[in-house]
């Protein structure tokens, strides 16, 4: 009987988004800069509600959570990818390859579900404004925010699971600057059947029902809204929903172009991916901190204790 041999692959390289030294320099100073304002954008929301009792409302209580994912989100991707841009070696264990497919689409995953519980939040708001503070307590909130890390973490493992299942007997390189599932699936020299198909039905599945969701949500707003005689009254409305649409945007536009189409893959791919994980998290704080005079009110009042607080250390 004859002894088939075969190369298993325990390792990958990260090939990055380009194999020239000098663009290589250049990506890393531009990750190094936004990875920064993405953690001091994001830190500085999630001090500031936390410090401010005013903010303390369900608005900016999901506001904050949103913070957290974006800098988890972040540095889920981007550290390895600075390291990646700076040293000869650019191996990533299987084993770290598929952690970081799990806890990518754990936080993307739970990051989307997240927005929709956000465009509800603004649907009770606008909606039923007398009922806002029972059918939004705390414990709602709490328990609704649980619920968006459970269907993260299912959609996590639906990605994880069948990409480390795969066998691979080379090649090894992985044309991207972070491991996903779909470049995996590509490379495998076992049948993908099942997670391409996985992919296809758990991105999907979460994709489509968040935008069902989102579609009825700011239907009935927009229908409440238009239905405010106030100028002013509208006005207000359209400006507490424009931001949350604008991230939205930002957010689900590369993933629909990313997931939900054929598994083959374009030149701007890599460059659609580093939108989602490095560009949208560096902008969302400064969407939601420029057009709310509340967190700029806020920031201002937590300098000035700041300052002083210095006053007195050096008195």
């Amino acid at each position: 009987m004859a002894v088939r041999n075969e190369t298993r692959v325990t390792h990958f390289i990260l090939l990055g988004l380009s194999s020239d030294p000098e663009l290589q320099i250049i990506y890393f100073v531009l990750f190094v800069v936004i990875y920064l304002l993405t953690v001091a954008g994001n830190l500085l929301i999630l001090v500031t509600i936390y410090m401010d009792t005013q903010l303390h409302t369900p608005m900016y209580f999901f506001l904050s959570h949103l913070s957290f994912l974006d800098l988890a989100f972040s540095t889920a991707a981007v550290p390895r990818s600075i390291v990646n841009f700076v040293t000869q070696s650019k191996i990533i264990s299987f084993s770290e390859c598929i952690a970081q497919v799990f806890f990518l689409h754990l936080l993307g995953g739970t990051e989307c579900l997240h927005l929709v519980l956000m465009a509800y939040d603004r649907y009770v708001a606008i909606c039923n404004p007398l009922r806002y503070t029972t059918i939004m307590n705390r414990r709602v909130c709490v328990l609704l925010v649980v619920s968006t890390w459970v269907g993260g973490l299912m959609h996590g493992f639906g990605q994880a699971l069948p990409a480390a299942q795969l066998s691979f007997c080379g090649p090894n390189e992985i044309d991207h600057f972070f491991c996903d599932a779909r470049p995996l699936s590509l490379m495998a020299c076992s049948n993908t059947f099942i997670s391409q198909n996985a992919d296809i039905i758990n991105s999907g599945t979460l994709a489509l029902s968040s935008f069902l969701v989102l579609s009825i949500s700011y239907g009935h707003i927009i229908s409440t809204i238009l239905r405010i005689r106030s100028t002013e009254g509208r006005q207000k409305a359209f400006s507490t929903c424009a931001a949350h649409l604008l991230v939205v945007a930002l957010f689900f536009g590369p993933l629909v172009f990313i997931y939900l189409r054929p598994s083959v893959t374009f030149a701007g791919d890599k460059l659609i991916s580093g939108f989602y994980t490095i560009i949208t998290p560096v902008l969302n704080p400064f969407i939601y901190t420029l057009r709310n005079e509340k967190v700029i009110t806020s920031m201002k009042r937590l300098r000035g204790r700041q300052v002083s607080l210095v006053g007195r250390h050096i008195k």
